[in-house]
């Protein structure tokens, strides 16, 4: 029994699989982030070669 107790412990204690965990979580808010700034970036630079476009068109 004091083998299981202590495999338990050493489970419980260990930290790795937590740590990558968390990276794996920032690093997902990291890349919604990123996906969501592109979005914008995206949005405004189709807006703005639209204004471009339309001033450039008209006579």
């Amino acid at each position: 029994m004091s083998k299981f107790t202590s495999a338990v412990k050493t489970f419980v204690a260990d930290e790795n699989g937590v740590t990558a965990i968390e990276y794996g979580l920032i690093a997902a808010l990291i890349a919604t982030a990123l996906i969501t700034a592109v979005g914008y970036v995206t949005l405004g630079l189709s807006t703005a070669f639209s204004k471009i476009q339309t001033k450039m068109s008209i006579p």
